[in-house]
């Protein structure tokens, strides 16, 4: 699959602005570099070096540029690499995208610098897909696990796995050489406790990912209630922007509304929804059958409901709230309103007190947020898992160590023993890209943005 082509892309968001750089990379990028590079000879000079000149087509200078060396291997692919900061003129960055194009480079796909670093072994396939989330992270905590994973240590807890079921895995084949002699290099009990103790790990990293694909892309919290209870003030008062309609008028919010806030560095996605009641109007009743799916798709549901609701309705909406499986938080909105019975009664019922218009009781909202989802002292340094390919990829390994499991107690031969781990190791394998398909690599990495 790597080839010794020279690849060319704008790596800044495309656009007007301050600087463009254009990054090169392949046997090549200094030598065609130096063919329109007015300055000094980058053919004699060091790796990881800044040299001002001019780019020029011909006798036209396109413009004034700092160029940065990486020689191979020291660089982020391990090949030559030349990265040039122009000014961010679309019409610049152009002209020296196609002047070097016309000497020999070709335009880069999407990801295939970061796919070079990969097959170079610069990166392992886990960490190269993280390169992609450290990109998209959008929240101190997306941020940390992308690092985390980008660093390598998701690959370390993985690589110490394999690393033991190999020594099994050649033991049990040694045995098959010696098949004849009935000899046991590999001894079962050890092999078993080796496996429980990676299962248990196995499972730490399939559980972990419901927090990490949650810091990932964001949790998302639908806001949800009869009419007129405040649900668009609760999220102009979380967004701390006029983002929804507000009237007194019930029934104004007709369609589903979306936008996001961090919260301690996790995203929210609150999802504001048409208030949920019997309509003969056809464009409300539409609104009120996407509020009831919203809620259905959402990692957590805030039911609001007024303070001076009937106790017998709310009770009700409490009863068919609790046989839905979404985890929710009950809201009572209003609060300045309440009485001392009242209060008690809300209370009993595990409400929270707040005031959307007034902003009162946003902060023990957003804890109580945190606090529902589990996230409120989550640990980024640790391992979380915010793929499914490798979620996938880890079942597939725990259901291949339950048959070694399942096989260590049966009077079978080591050859079946062996087969089992060896497609354990495939599977762990395929996370870290020891073994790879050129379509896997190819799904991967055209996700990436080009010049990545």
């Amino acid at each position: 699959m790597l080839n010794n082509d020279t690849i060319i892309a704008l790596s800044t968001p495309p656009g007007s602005g301050a600087i463009g750089v254009i990054r090169l990379s392949g046997a090549n990028a200094i030598t065609l570099t130096n063919q329109v590079f007015k300055g000094k000879d980058l053919e004699k000079q060091d790796t990881h070096t800044l040299h001002f000149g001019l780019i020029k087509d011909g006798d036209v200078v396109v413009d004034e540029v700092v160029v940065s060396l990486y020689i191979g291997p020291k660089s982020y692919t391990k090949e030559n690499a030349v990265e040039i900061s122009c000014h961010g003129s679309n019409y610049i960055i152009q002209q020296i995208i196609n002047l070097l194009i016309s000497k020999g480079a070709r335009a880069a796909k999407p990801g295939e610098f970061t796919l070079r670093a990969f097959l170079n072994g610069t990166l392992d396939l886990s960490q190269a897909e993280a390169v992609a989330d450290l990109i998209a992270s959008d929240s101190k905590a997306s941020h940390e696990v992308a690092m985390q994973q980008m660093r390598g240590g998701f690959s370390n807890e993985l690589k110490g796995l394999r690393e033991q079921l190999i020594h099994f895995a050649s033991m049990i084949e040694l045995e098959l050489d010696f098949a004849e002699e009935d000899v046991e290099f590999a001894n079962r009990e050890q092999l078993r406790d080796l496996i429980q103790r990676i299962q248990k790990v196995l499972q730490r990293l399939i559980h972990s990912f419901e927090v990490g694909n949650v810091l990932k892309n964001g949790v998302p919290v639908v806001i949800a209630g009869k009419p007129n209870v405040g649900k668009s003030t609760l999220l102009n008062a979380l967004l701390n922007e006029e983002r929804a309609i507000v009237s007194d008028i019930a029934g104004t919010t007709r369609d589903t509304i979306e936008d996001e806030i961090t919260i301690n560095g996790v995203v929210f996605r609150f999802i504001d929804t048409a208030g949920i009641r019997e309509t003969a109007d056809v464009i409300e009743a539409k609104g009120v059958a996407r509020s009831l799916e919203k809620m259905k798709q959402a990692k957590l549901i805030i039911y609001m409901v007024d303070a001076q609701e009937e106790q017998a309705t709310v009770l009700t909406q409490l009863q068919d709230l609790a046989k839905q499986p979404t985890p929710y938080l009950f809201i009572v909105n209003k609060a300045e309103l309440l009485n001392t019975n009242q209060k008690a009664f809300y209370e009993e019922n595990g409400a929270l007190l707040i005031s959307a218009k007034a902003k009162v009781g946003m902060d023990v909202l957003e804890k109580a947020l945190l606090d529902k989802v589990n996230l409120s002292h989550i640990n980024t340094s640790e391992t979380l898992v915010t793929n499914i390919r490798h979620v996938e990829a880890l079942k597939q390994t725990q259901n291949s160590l339950n048959n070694v499991l399942q096989n260590i107690d049966n009077p079978i031969t080591s050859d079946f023993l062996a087969m089992d781990i060896k497609q354990a190791l495939h599977y762990l394998g395929e996370i870290t890209g020891t073994v790879t398909t050129g379509d896997l690599l190819e799904n991967i990495f055209t996700k990436f943005c080009i010049g990545k």
